[in-house]
């Protein structure tokens, strides 16, 4: 699908005029330079485009302005937390001692040249990056976890605040693969390389942190001017045949800042989707980059833009969304938000909203199938199943309840009894694609208030009783909570009374 098998090479000293025979006249879009049987270089269409719009003045002014240093260590100092600026100096300063070239790459530098909010450190050493992540953890009082086979570590440190830390660091090294979405080969090279080797232009930018060099950007493949132009873009044509997860990512970036996927790079993915290459992942690679998806604040968006492009219906024909699926996601989208504006401390995991939403009106089979295609990993899997199912068999209930419960016959300890089973991402689904406008209320009351209420009397109250602790407590405070929620005993005094008759009947 991509690749040609009769190459045309050159040798070192060819001219222009056999450079442009190979790649405009044979249409060869680069030319390997081969010396002694090994390839030294290569030549490619870019590059001679360049050559030609400098020989006659016409070099557009963006690529002059690509062609300049460009320096941002005053970025760095505007931008960046003291702990964050110490850590990119020291960084700097060991890799000058160690005679390291070091970069600040990935993610971060992305950030930081975009002025987004940055995260986490990521860098990387040519030659050695784990003797610089030794010497790092030694200088911060941490410890290092080193992947020897993929020459990478991790420094783990405590700032000043006392919260532990986490700083990723690599030797430079290029990756191949021996077959399409296979794990990577790696071997130490340069910075150039580690940067070849990444998904996207915009994150295969890096900022040099030793000696006088501390500040300079490294853009070798115009992941400057693509953040000014708002495009996510792959390095090369095969980019996705190496790794399919990179289509979810594309679409991930695209939708997270607002950006678009070039037409060359769209059209790339939706050239591998028909070679059913992302069946050919493991179930967790896919998995943990689809959770990474439905945890952005854009999910909603990210997922109809997914279904645009093919890529749901490349890994399960049932994950195409018809209108009714997409106003669900764009529901659920309204639901998270208000669920965050509380500020709740309680901690919940928003991509299970979106997976109970993907499979939403389907039944056990299929939605089985859908969370496989997924790469749901099986102890989850059996989590969220059921918990889907318990609440497929609650929904007409919950409807007769507000029925009820507007007829002024439904008590409120019923609603608790019905909801209490369900984990909160369940609940925040329930009130996504519950129609009832009351039970909608019904069911953002107890997330809100419900689920949180206690009885007035504790278990001290009880010990006072002369009762001893054990299941005989849960059952005496549970009475008093339904009394209190249901009206009958709205204080304390009145939940002791109560919980006396009740053992005072027991005894007779």
């Amino acid at each position: 699908e991509y690749m040609q098998r009769r190459v045309r090479t050159l040798p070192p000293e060819a001219t222009i005029r056999e450079l442009s025979e190979v790649i405009l006249g044979a249409r060869q879009r680069l030319a390997p330079i081969v010396e002694k049987g090994e390839t030294i270089g290569v030549v490619t269409r870019t590059d001679l485009i360049n050559i030609f719009a400098r020989e006659s003045g016409n070099m557009p002014e963006s690529s002059r302005m690509d062609a300049k240093q460009w320096n941002v260590a005053r970025l760095i100092d505007e931008r960046l937390s003291e702990d964050k600026r110490r850590i990119l100096r020291l960084a700097g300063e060991i890799g000058e001692s160690l005679g390291l070239p070091v970069y600040a790459v990935g993610g971060f530098a992305r950030d930081l040249l975009a002025g987004f909010t940055s995260h986490d450190i990521d860098l990387v050493a040519e030659k050695d990056g784990l003797a610089l992540a030794r010497e790092l953890a030694r200088e911060l009082g941490g410890r290092v976890r080193e992947h020897e086979k993929f020459k990478t570590a991790v420094v783990i440190y405590h700032d000043e605040t006392g919260e532990e830390r986490h700083i990723d660091v690599a030797t430079a090294r290029l990756e191949y693969y021996e077959y399409p979405a296979a794990l990577p080969t790696v071997e130490v090279s340069s910075i150039k390389m580690d940067l070849f080797r990444r998904d996207f232009s915009i994150n295969a930018m890096a900022v040099r942190l030793d000696s006088e060099h501390y500040g300079q950007v490294e853009d070798f493949f115009g992941g400057r001017r693509d953040l000014k132009d708002g495009r996510v873009r792959v390095l090369h044509t095969l980019s996705f045949v190496e790794d399919p997860t990179r289509a979810i990512r594309a679409v991930r970036f695209e939708q997270r800042y607002k950006f678009r996927i070039g037409p060359g790079t769209e059209k790339l993915i939706k050239n591998m989707l028909p070679m059913r290459l992302l069946e050919k992942l493991s179930p967790q690679r896919l998995f943990n980059e689809f959770r990474l998806l439905c945890e952005e604040e854009t999910a909603a968006e990210a997922l109809i833009r997914m279904d645009e492009i093919g890529i749901l219906k490349a890994l399960n024909e049932r994950l195409v969304l018809n209108p009714q699926k997409k106003n669900l996601l764009k529901r659920c989208k309204e639901t998270l938000s208000w669920y965050k504006m509380l500020f709740f401390e309680e901690k919940y995991q928003p991509w299970i909203c979106w997976f109970y939403v993907l499979a939403h009106n389907q039944n056990y089979g299929d939605a089985s199938a859908i969370y496989d295609s997924l790469g749901l990993p099986p102890g989850r899997k059996k989590e969220i199943t059921r918990a889907r199912e318990q609440v497929r068999a609650l929904k007409n209930k919950l409807i007769e309840w507000q029925k009820a419960y507007e007829l002024g016959t439904g008590k409120t300890s019923e609603l608790r009894r019905l909801l209490k089973p369900l984990p909160l991402e369940a609940l925040l689904y329930i009130m996504t694609f519950v129609n009832d406008i009351g039970a909608e209320k019904s069911v953002s009351r107890y997330i809100t208030t419900l689920r949180r209420e206690k009885p007035d009397i504790t278990g001290h109250d009880l010990a006072r009783l002369g009762l001893k602790p054990g299941p005989l407590f849960s059952e005496l405070l549970e009475l008093a909570l339904t009394a209190k929620l249901d009206g009958k005993a709205p204080n304390s005094r009145a939940q002791l009374a109560l919980v006396k008759a009740s053992l005072k009947k027991a005894d007779q």
